[in-house]
């Protein structure tokens, strides 16, 4: 089955554009409203009335643009911003001195601060502070005087939209970083499930490679000394890997990006499988193996993955007890979890033995049988009496984890 690449978006800014327009909206009612309570006392009300015409059509004819920081260009700021200006400074012109001395609100009253506040969004605290300076300079050239009031309101809009900026700032650089940390674990995930992949085939080819050859001798022994060279190198490589470049800003408009690529045979849209099924090429005249009479259902990606992680303990049965040992798989179904138990007849593994083996990049345990299970919401414990033969106990959810966060960021 072909990958198929999902895209996962993060923007905790998006509500904060849908606050605006609704801001935008009430505000420009309020302006209005307040007009009609009060329009007796204007000299001009028809200069009045103009404007507040362009108001209603201009705030109705934009809510498109003030939906997302993509929509909301440079050009829109700049036309929103001069209306916002334009009606603080046409005020005395359409309304009673007196009333403008007394610390009547402008024309636009407080329509003004969502101009402001679609700068802050937009642009951060730098965009925020150049627009309400620019509205600070309108409302004293309005009144004439830097009165106590517009001071007062001229400071409110300054700080509380240069600190929206700073907040927008800081929440889009959290995004990213959120991004950036989900973009590594998807990254080291798939490089743990190549590590599986090639140990479960290309390191264990070349490490029998290794043996024969040093068995045979001759032109098998050189060949068996390169694939020893080459097995080395790739354990290495497996153990280190790389973490690719994120892809999280692909378009900062519309928040942080974390692309995830689905792998082959993960996703449940086959229905459950019936694990017996997968087990049963396990059996034979060294491996007995013992399960329920009824079907063992997990999703397709849970079973398979179980299914290698006890191919995987097997190989380290015939790899380290011998080619005729013996084992046994124990199949449970319980009603929550799939209990999988491997057993042999060997020697058993020394204290501090498989710690070691990690840290040469010996990596069979580790990532083809507990990565696996940790991959699926599970666990494997490995008991292991020296004399007395080891025992892999492998329990993996009905419900993986893993298929669980999937399905919620798909939705």
């Amino acid at each position: 089955m072909a990958r198929r690449e999902r895209v996962m978006r993060m923007s905790v800014e998006q509500p904060l554009w849908r606050a605006l327009a609704g801001y935008r909206v009430l505000t420009m009612l309020y302006a209005i409203g307040f007009f009609a309570t009060a329009h007796s006392g204007f000299v001009r009300p028809w200069l009045a009335v103009a404007y507040y015409a362009v108001l209603f059509v201009w705030t109705l004819a934009t809510l498109p643009k003030v939906a997302g920081a993509a929509s909301c260009t440079k050009r829109f700021l700049t036309a929103d911003l001069t209306i916002a200006l334009t009606g603080i400074l046409i005020t005395p012109l359409a309304d009673a001195p007196q009333r403008v001395a007394d610390g009547a609100p402008t024309l636009p009253s407080i329509w003004t601060a969502g101009s402001v506040l679609a700068f802050a969004i937009k642009g951060g605290w730098r965009w925020a502070a150049v627009a309400s300076t620019l509205v600070a300079v309108a409302n004293l050239i309005e009144r004439g005087s830097p009165a106590r009031d517009t001071v007062h309101n001229v400071i409110l809009v300054w700080v509380a939209s240069i600190a929206i900026g700073y907040v927008v700032e800081v929440a889009r650089a959290s995004e990213r970083t959120l991004a950036r940390a989900l973009e590594i674990e998807a990254a080291t995930r798939e490089r743990e499930r190549l590590a599986r992949d090639i140990h479960d085939s290309v390191l264990q080819v070349l490490a029998m490679v290794q043996r024969r050859g040093a068995v045979i001798g001759g032109e098998a022994a050189e060949l068996g000394r390169l694939a020893g060279e080459q097995e080395v190198a790739l354990r290495a490589l497996v153990s280190g890997g790389l973490v690719p470049v994120s892809r999280v800003s692909e378009d900062a408009a519309e928040g942080a990006v974390v692309r995830a690529v689905d792998e082959p045979g993960t996703t449940d849209t086959d229905g459950p499988v019936d694990l017996r099924t997968l087990l049963a090429p396990y059996a034979g005249s060294l491996v007995n193996l013992a399960e329920p009479g009824a079907p063992v259902l997990l999703a397709p990606g849970a079973a398979r993955e179980l299914a290698a992680a006890v191919g995987a303990a097997l190989d380290n049965v015939r790899k380290h007890v011998g080619a005729d040992a013996r084992a046994w798989i124990l199949v449970e179904d319980e009603p929550d979890e799939v209990i999988v138990t491997v057993r042999d007849e060997g020697p058993g593994i020394p204290e501090g033995r498989l710690a070691e083996a990690e840290g040469e990049g010996r990596l069979g345990v580790a990532l083809s049988i507990r990565g696996r299970l940790r991959d699926l919401g599970g666990t494997a414990e490995l008991i292991s009496v020296p004399g007395q033969g080891t025992e892999v106990e492998l329990k993996a959810p009905k419900k993986t984890g893993r298929t669980t966060a999937r399905g919620k960021a798909d939705r």
